[in-house]
């Protein structure tokens, strides 16, 4: 089993040999020579400038924008930890940098603004994107979340992607997948109770329904009870579209009969009595992070014929939108979308949770310490490290793209799987 992640082991990790943080910037060209000094810079950059003066499509061929992403962040949402600031947000902005250039060969500049008035945000991200392939919008509250990102994207002809909302989304679409057909459930007959409608559960709710779960089957339940119609308390206009209900009750009284509970607010919220009161075989995805609604060993003694996730990379099923945006951005850039779309996500989903049913190589094993793993109850999505994931998303992500009209370049699936083996040295198999 890995080890626990305590506090004085994340500390020492982040302080390791001496340098404080996760990052660094490095050169791709020379510069040992006078000459590649000249190249580098002045005079003989110059050219390229006036080449992208000339055809503003030239800054891919003649800088790093076609594989740069800005990860922003103003810290009023950082994980489960409530409004913490810009400084306290950069070690997630670098922790997601590392992902992307670990998992899918991006680089990054995490960028914390001091700004929580949404429109001073906005202003800040437009002014910048020029630099940037796509931007990731990370760690922003509830409800100005859903003004920013729209907005942005309604300005900008790059993609703009809330990853809090849609990463945990497209992770949690494929899980349910994987699970009702594990549990011989239909949604149209699934009763999904979640315990949060913040931006992450209001844009699960949305991926639910893009996989054809009825809006009167999603039961939201936020700080002030159920999200139900006439309710005034915390209210907003993306909350309201998935009221539910004719009176006011607790998440205890919603769960009751519920085939599948949904996690996105705060430790410790559910108890053993809750889960009790859940279908036979039910589906349990406690993802708060860092620390779930209910543990995962405590859901499974609690409820032994259960489907259970979490975020948590230390426990079965973990769905975390680490399985998501690396290689959502890896199959955007590579077309060039404009956007990411829905379209684009439900293919996400899809190819994880197929990805989910084939045979698990040795090396991801070894990764995770154990002996065996194939597609069942405590296997519905791949794992994090499971080098695969880039050769299965990325693809389905950049063809769906194609098909639906954002993409500024050509795709062909063979060609690009061929690529991707080659640029990150993974083994298709």
């Amino acid at each position: 089993m890995p080890s626990a992640i305590t506090k004085q082991a994340a500390l020492e990790y982040h302080t390791r040999n001496g340098q404080p943080g996760k990052i660094t910037v490095q050169p791709s060209k020379p510069l040992a020579t006078q000459h590649d000094l000249g190249l580098a810079y002045t005079p003989g950059v110059a050219y390229p400038v006036l080449e992208i003066a000339g055809n503003p499509d030239a800054v891919y061929d003649y800088t790093a924008r076609g594989n740069l992403v800005a990860v922003i962040s103003n810290g009023t949402a950082i994980l489960g930890l409530g409004n913490r600031g810009p400084l306290a947000a950069k070690p997630v902005m670098e922790g997601k940098a590392v992902l992307f250039k670990a998992f899918a060969d991006i680089d990054v500049f995490d960028i914390e603004v001091d700004a929580q008035d949404p429109d001073r945000f906005i202003e800040v991200v437009r002014a910048i994107a020029p630099t940037f392939g796509g931007i990731n919008l990370e760690d922003i509250a509830s409800p100005q979340c859903f003004a920013i990102e729209q907005r942005l994207q309604t300005l900008l002809d790059i993609p703009v992607f809330h990853d809090d909302q849609h990463g945990t989304a497209i992770i949690l679409g494929a899980a349910v997948r994987n699970a009702l057909a594990l549990t011989d459930r239909q949604p149209a007959d699934t009763k999904v109770v979640f315990s949060g409608a913040g931006a992450a559960a209001l844009s699960c709710a949305r991926q639910l329904v893009l996989m054809g779960f009825p809006r009167e089957n999603l039961w939201l339940v936020d700080i002030d009870g159920l999200v139900h119609p006439g309710r005034a308390a915390g209210m907003f206009p993306e909350k309201a579209a998935f009221a539910n209900g004719d009176r006011p009750t607790s998440l205890a009284d919603v769960i009751e009969g519920a085939d599948l509970f949904i996690g996105l607010s705060a430790a410790n919220l559910v108890t053993p009595a809750m889960l009790q009161r859940m279908r036979a075989n039910p589906i349990i995805f406690p993802m708060a992070n860092p620390d779930p609604e209910i543990p995962y060993d405590l859901a499974r003694v609690t409820r032994p014929d259960a489907i259970v996730g979490t975020g948590r990379s230390d426990t079965p099923n973990q769905i975390n939108n680490v399985l998501g945006f690396p290689f959502i951005f890896r199959g955007a850039l590579d077309v060039r979308a404009r956007a990411i779309n829905d379209a684009m996500k439900l293919a996400a989903s899809h190819a994880l949770a197929e990805l989910a049913k084939e045979p698990v190589p040795p090396q991801v094993l070894t990764a995770y310490g154990l002996d065996h793993l194939e597609f069942g109850p405590a296997y519905v999505v791949p794992k994090p490290l499971d080098r695969r994931v880039c050769l299965w998303e990325a693809p389905a992500v950049a063809q769906a793209a194609v098909q639906s009209g954002v993409a500024r370049l050509p795709f062909d699936a063979d060609s690009y799987v061929r690529s991707l083996e080659q640029r990150l040295k993974i083994p298709n198999g």
